[in-house]
């Protein structure tokens, strides 16, 4: 009879495929494969007590056009079919979705040839962008300020992360999909049978396919399995500033023209899916994984690792690195955070402004040789495992788009060895 029940939980352990990582990008991936294969059997791994507990529920919840990349990268193409996609989820499950648009401004004429080159862009990747004058502009946001004209993304949108995730949650688990929650990946054993027995906090999983969408960990998962040496994952922490005063100072989302060669888009003013006004991101490197706030998940070893990277980067001042890390440092005095907004807009009260909102985390790939942040998708794997070292932002606006093609090349290598 022992040997019976024994059989039995070894077999309700045993799963088609295994994803650690219950953020946005594990929960869409694991949906893919369920479209795929109904009957499936797919368990979720994720050390927190539930989803979307790092990026995936602490971003700023804007579904971006996809006008900012070049036509050539992978980040094009799903940022503007991950926009279509991820309104249509909100719809058809009635989830809050703020269609309040975005108008990105310049400061001065010399910033008029960046308004020009993301139009470009934007036309390049089929994303509608249209111009328009500082009287068109006005009759959308009065408050907005711009040097003579600027682009206006009818397309982009709000969403509240935490409420799309907890939905994927639920669908996922009507579907039959098995979260395991508070359980911590430690490693994987390849069998005879080439099955993975995956070890973790809470006792041993088996499965034929194992995905790693573990975000900040993602780098270190992927090295254990032979796959992404060329890279290391270097934190940076953003937070925003909430503008407390009221929510009808600001309409719309307003950027300005960013510095293409970076990954970040600059301070700007974001419309949540509630109308409150907020400004931010930061985006200074973090001294751990998980350094959100004061000496909380403190590593030795992450923490060396990660200075190790800064001080290179430093030295060199790869992608103007010193210049990036200074101007971010400066955006934690309240005044010249405040001040950066200001310029975007004609009035705003200074003392409207009230807390710092909970900081996000974003996973960002560097390559170690280069130097150099990785600025689109990367996944790597083959016929037993599948990696995503580089869930790039807008990774929350991809996720649905991205996950189909992550599914895509795991069925050319599962097909591929059969």
């Amino acid at each position: 009879m022992n040997q019976d029940k024994k059989k039995v939980e070894t077999k309700t352990l045993s799963y088609h495929y295994i994803i650690a990582g219950g953020g946005i990008i594990g929960m869409t991936i694991a949906r893919e494969l369920l479209r795929r294969e109904p009957k499936a059997g797919i368990a979720i791994l994720e050390k927190e007590s539930d989803v979307a507990q790092h990026s995936s529920g602490r971003n700023s919840g804007v579904l971006h056009a996809g006008f900012y990349y070049s036509a050539d990268s992978l980040k094009a193409r799903f940022t503007r079919d991950g926009n279509q996609a991820m309104r249509a989820y909100c719809t058809e499950h009635g989830l809050k979705l703020n269609d309040c648009g975005k108008i990105v401004v310049a400061s001065s004429e010399e910033e008029i040839a960046g308004l020009e080159e993301l139009k470009r862009r934007g036309d390049l990747n089929g994303v509608e962008l249209t111009w328009m004058s500082e009287e068109e502009v006005s009759a959308i946001d009065p408050n907005v300020k711009t040097c003579h004209k600027a682009l206006y993304s009818p397309t982009t949108a709000t969403v509240d992360p935490v409420e799309v995730c907890q939905c994927m949650k639920r669908e996922l688990q009507q579907k039959g999909v098995t979260f395991y929650f508070d359980t911590t990946y430690l490693r994987c054993v390849k069998r005879d049978d080439q099955s993975m027995q995956i070890r973790t906090s809470k006792g041993e999983y088996r499965c034929s396919y194992f995905i790693n969408a573990a975000g900040l960990y993602a780098d270190q998962i992927a090295h254990e399995f032979g796959f992404g040496g060329a890279y290391t994952i270097l934190p940076f922490k953003g937070i925003y500033l909430e503008y407390a005063k009221n929510k009808s100072d600001v309409r719309t989302n307003i950027y300005p023209v960013p510095d293409l060669e970076n990954p970040f888009l600059g301070v700007h003013f974001t419309k949540t899916v509630d109308g409150t006004v907020k400004i931010g991101p930061t985006a200074i490197p973090a001294f751990w994984r998980e350094n959100y706030k004061g000496l909380q998940r403190f590593k030795w070893r992450e923490l060396l690792q990660i200075s190790f990277y800064i001080s290179k980067l430093m030295l060199t001042n790869a992608f103007h690195f010193r210049r990036l890390a200074f101007e971010e440092m400066r955006k934690y005095h309240k005044p010249t955070f405040v001040a950066l907004s200001r310029i975007m807009v004609h009035d705003l009260d200074v003392k409207g402004f009230g807390s710092f909102l909970q900081p996000g985390i974003r996973a960002q790939l560097l390559h170690k040789k280069s130097l150099s942040l990785v600025q689109d998708f990367v996944i790597e794997g083959d016929a037993h495992s599948m990696h995503v070292l580089n869930a790039v932002s807008p990774a929350f606006t991809c996720s649905l788009s991205f996950a189909a093609y992550v599914v895509d090349h795991i069925d050319q290598y599962c097909a591929g060895s059969s």
